[in-house]
This record gives C-alpha cells, sequence and structure tokens, in this order.
C-alpha cells in the first residue's frame, strides 16, 4: 500500500501521481486507473504522444461512436477509446503540462452545478 503520495499532474479528467516510497506511478483519468512502474510509464507516455489523431477519427468517421481514438491493452478483448479533448487531456498528463495540483483554478476549470434557491 502506498502511503507517500505526491501528485505529479492534475486536470479535469485525472491525475498523474507518485509513491515516493515504492517509485510507482498512479495514473487516475476518468474512470480509468492504471499502476506503472517508471519503464512502463515512459513506454505508456511515448506511446500516447504518438498517436495519429487525424488517422484514427478519418478511419473511424463513419461509425457512430463518439470516441474513435483506441489504444490496445496486453488483454485482447480490452481496449481503451477516447475523443480529442480526452486524448489531449492524458497527453497533458503524462507529459506533466497541465496546471500545478494546488495552483489557482479559472472560473472555466471549476466542475460545479450551482443551485439558486
Amino acid at each position: 500500500m502506498c502511503h507517500q503520495i505526491k501528485i505529479i499532474a492534475k486536470n479535469t479528467n485525472g491525475e498523474l501521481s507518485i509513491c515516493e516510497n515504492c517509485k510507482v506511478y498512479h495514473l487516475t483519468f476518468n474512470n480509468l486507473y492504471i499502476e506503472f512502474d517508471f519503464e512502463e510509464m515512459l513506454s505508456f507516455k511515448n506511446f500516447v504522444i504518438g498517436i495519429e489523431v487525424d488517422y484514427w477519427e478519418t478511419k473511424y468517421n463513419c461509425m457512430s461512436m463518439k470516441r474513435k481514438i483506441p489504444i490496445q491493452t496486453q488483454q485482447s478483448n480490452l481496449v481503451m477509446i477516447f475523443n480529442r479533448q480526452e486524448l489531449a487531456s492524458l497527453r497533458d498528463l503524462l507529459t506533466q503540462t497541465t496546471k500545478k495540483p494546488y495552483g489557482n483554478l479559472s472560473v472555466v476549470e471549476i466542475d460545479y452545478t450551482l443551485f439558486l434557491n
């Protein structure tokens, strides 16, 4: 169990953190949770950065799916699919180009439904 978690990058879709004790990376993205060691993290990062978004959107253009960009897993019957914005958000996390986790938020970044009584 990880006890010394440090958040590396965070955005509205997820966060990337590392356990400073056991050196395990934790990627939480929407409803996905993935653990990596350093080499797995680098490999996944390079793979995600190398995805050609235009190719996949063109290939599945006639399909009615909202998400058209696949990432195949080692399990043959499991594929993670993303839309363009989600993939950009995932890339931001992996390249650590997001806002600092405890920095100030803009009004647009606040995900809150306001109810006026």
